[in-house]
């Protein structure tokens, strides 16, 4: 049973292995329909059980259509549908049902540590559809659609984030050390990725560069990724925290600074980190981004799954 948590702990053979596997799998999905399965319905019978503790669009439907596109099934909890850890149930006791009614257990959530002890409990694959600390489904799936585009490995391609040092961030980070790319790092000095993020890096023999002049950070970048700077959930001064990030709005002059055929993408939703002109202009590819997300979400369920060939 493989667990799908953080990149970190996944070997970069695996990953690569995922992506490889999604890009088959599209190439064979030309001509059928959303819902039509795949001809070898390699989970068919299955039953995936998702439960979202914060809002979710396209992991939501990603996951969906993933499951089902694989032959099997997709259940969706909300927490204020369960007993867990408010009606006298425990995770443990929660786990364990969730077990022994589904195959896979998806849960996008505001604790880190609530993986874990799904995790210690469960008897089915975990994946992670967001947590504090990161977004690996995500990253996974825009390495592959940077790859799609790019038409060359992402370890000959220079990587630029712009904006807020979040979880999605983090994993990209991880992913950067996984498969080898060059990353910079954009962003004012107080919002810069946390300690144990860069102590990981350093501890993997790896460096990213990290700068306080969104110019900079974008030089020779054949990506710019960004996401949204104030979270929904976010728990600070929003209005001086977009202050803070005036000077790193993703704009038309400063894409200027990067590659020619520089690309960007958005995990969404967007906020105004970003014009209208970059986001809609010729040089986005969010919409392709967002719709990789199925594909790659497919090869990560036939990991979890051990049918990942």
């Amino acid at each position: 049973m493989k667990h799908f948590i953080n990149l970190k702990d996944i070997s970069a053979t695996d990953l690569r292995k995922i992506i490889l596997n999604a890009k088959k799998r599209k190439q064979k999905r030309k001509n059928l329909n959303v819902l039509d399965a795949d001809k070898d319905s390699p989970l068919k019978g299955k039953l995936l059980i998702q439960m979202f503790e914060k809002s979710s669009l396209r992991t939501r439907l990603s996951f969906y259509l993933a499951i089902k596109q694989l032959g099997g099934g997709a259940l969706t909890l909300r927490p204020d549908e369960l007993h867990l850890a408010k009606g006298g149930e425990s995770l443990a006791d929660t786990a364990k049902v969730l077990s022994t009614y589904g195959n896979g257990f998806m849960l996008r959530t505001d604790n880190d540590e609530k993986l874990e002890e799904f995790k210690k409990y469960i008897n089915i694959p975990v994946i992670n559809g967001l947590s504090p600390s990161s977004h690996p489904t995500q990253v996974l799936s825009d390495i592959f659609t940077v790859e799609e585009i790019k038409r060359k490995p992402i370890s000959k391609l220079n990587i630029s984030w712009i904006g807020d040092c979040n979880n999605v961030l983090n994993s990209l980070i991880a992913a950067s050390v996984k498969f080898s790319f060059n990353l910079t790092v954009g962003c004012p000095k107080k919002y810069k990725p946390k300690k144990f993020v860069l102590d990981w890096v350093k501890k993997n023999k790896k460096k990213i560069y990290i700068f306080n002049d969104a110019r900079k950070a974008v030089k020779n970048a054949d990506v710019i990724f960004a996401d949204k700077v104030v979270s929904l959930n976010d728990k600070v001064n929003k209005t001086k925290k977009i202050k803070d990030f005036k000077n790193f709005k993703i704009n038309s002059k400063l894409m200027s600074f990067a590659k020619k055929d520089v690309i960007f993408l958005h995990c969404l939703p967007r906020g105004s980190e970003v014009t209208d002109e970059v986001f809609l202009g010729k040089q986005s590819k969010v919409w392709q981004q967002a719709l990789n997300r199925i594909y790659v979400q497919k090869s990560i369920l036939l990991y979890c799954f051990g049918k990942l060939r």
